[in-house]
């Protein structure tokens, strides 16, 4: 019986996870956890990626002592990345993509390339952080960074090679670049050339399940390792919580839903129309060479952010406090755009939130419960929103919805997704990603047979809960006042 080591590296906190594949079940077991903050200095906000690749090492020393693994995969958020010298070392600590170096950059870029054409080349949602942007803005105000690097590697293709030595991009992470051709399933030459970005930055591509290389000599001496395989899994974290959508259709819905709300499909091939432009669809890569049909929501970090404001005020709320106090809240005084600029920042959420609701002339939320439940809402009602704009781009009628991460513990968002999109959802499993990190390692040293299996094992392993539709004509009524609001 084979075990494999998933790192699980979100915006907010990482995890190991230690995994086998016993009587057609997975079973899991987690030996670390850890937060993972980004830290400001001198108005940069960076992460601390020496302290994450320590964390690993933990990890895998955990890890060690419960026995042993036979291979090691990492995923993280994407299109955050770290620079490589010609010596090996790194050019400084990678920038996150909340810090406000690329506020208007896009608009400088697209006096050379508009925006249609950015997109139609790779059908990536415009996004200020996409790395195209993050890049560009090197290329022109960093430019002794530039210089002086060789390789440029995503986040988990840095860990990776902190832990091999290999310097490799997996296509799932690099497909969140906006620098990627969706057709060829490689780099843009051409619009990186118009972009002024240097393409010998970029390394090869390999697809999820390739393995990038075994632990080199010094990490196997100072934490006492026989070599073992490091995999490049679905390294962008959604890509892998598609792979654990338990499903057995062909047409599902997914909302991979934690810091951000992912909603979406997977086809066979991109989608890039002006239809999809218009509706901030985005194709990034699976699994396979999948095609995940999807649009970025900022999802549960309103809630996280609004509780870190209220918690440094001096208050000590739980999640569970604030969702009562939502339930207790009067529903439908007033809504936001969750992905209006200025939520994605931290910093004082829950004021931001009164603002906004003032200048688009609604009732301002008081209380705490008010605010929160202005979120949930506005969440939900986004989902409809972004619902009805894949219907009508797939021309497909979907019956139900999938939730899985971390927010199907949150039971008020699931029931009110089901109410606002007028089906069925289906939550969990809580460990989706990890769970489609360790299925690509398990298919790629053979102890599963392809995707389908992988999926059929992960519904028999972990239980999901069924949210059915409620008061549906209400919800309507409401995403007619909330389109008023996205138009604003």
């Amino acid at each position: 019986m084979k075990r494999v080591l998933a790192f699980d590296l979100g915006a907010s906190s990482g995890r190991g996870i230690l995994a086998t594949l016993e009587n057609g079940k997975i079973t899991l077991k987690e030996v670390h956890r850890f937060p993972n903050n980004g830290v400001k200095v001198r108005s940069t906000l960076y992460w601390d990626v020496l302290y994450l690749f320590d964390q690993i090492k933990q990890g895998i020393t955990n890890a060690k002592l419960e026995g042993g693994f036979d291979s090691i995969g990492i995923d993280t958020w994407g299109v955050d990345f770290g620079l490589i010298d010609a010596e090996g070392n790194l050019v400084g600590n990678p920038v996150t993509y909340r810090d406000a170096r690329t506020d208007n950059i896009p608009e400088e870029l697209f006096e050379t390339v508009c925006a249609d054409q950015v997109y139609k080349r790779t059908g990536i949602q415009i996004i200020n952080f996409n790395t195209l942007f993050q890049m560009y803005y090197m290329c022109k105000y960093k430019k002794a960074d530039i210089d002086r690097a060789e390789s440029m590697l995503f986040m988990p293709d840095l860990l990776g090679y902190f832990l091999t030595g290999e310097k490799k991009n997996e296509y799932t992470i690099a497909s969140t670049s906006q620098m990627l051709n969706p057709y060829t399933r490689d780099w843009d030459y051409e619009l990186l050339e118009k972009a002024g970005i240097d393409k010998n930055l970029l390394c090869d591509i390999v697809m999820p399940g390739t393995k990038l290389g075994k632990l080199t000599e010094d990490i196997c001496e100072e934490l006492g390792l026989d070599p073992v395989d490091v995999i490049a899994v679905g390294c962008h974290d959604t890509a892998s919580a598609v792979v654990a959508v338990p499903t057995e259709v062909d047409d599902f819905v997914y909302i991979s839903c934690g810091t951000w709300s992912l909603f979406g499909t997977e086809l066979n091939d991109p989608v890039i129309s002006q239809e999809s432009f218009d509706s901030s669809y985005t194709n990034e890569g699976g699994y396979g060479g999948k095609i995940r049909f999807l649009t970025n929501i900022m999802g549960l970090w309103l809630i996280q952010e609004s509780r870190r404001t209220w918690n440094r005020q001096g208050n000590d709320f739980s999640f569970n406090d604030l969702e009562k106090a939502a339930l207790a809240s009067k529903p439908f005084q007033c809504f936001i755009d969750p992905d209006y600029p200025e939520f994605g920042k931290p910093g004082d959420i829950p004021k931001r939130i009164q603002k906004y609701c003032e200048k688009t002339g609604q009732y301002v939320p008081q209380t705490v419960g008010e605010i929160v439940r202005c979120i949930y809402e506005s969440l939900a009602l986004k989902y409809y929103h972004s619902f009805l704009n894949l219907k009508k781009i797939s021309g497909k009628d979907f019956e139900s919805i999938n939730i899985v991460g971390g927010g199907t513990k949150d039971p008020l968002l699931c029931q009110m997704a089901a109410n606002a999109c007028g089906v069925t959802v289906y939550a969990g499993p809580i460990e989706a990603t990890a769970l489609g990190n360790i299925a690509v390692q398990m298919m790629a040293i053979g102890e599963i047979k392809d995707l389908k299996e992988a999926r059929k094992i992960i519904k028999n392993s972990f239980d999901t809960k069924q949210y059915d539709p409620q008061d549906v004509e209400v919800w309507q009524k409401a995403y007619e006042t909330f389109k008023t609001i996205l138009s604003k």
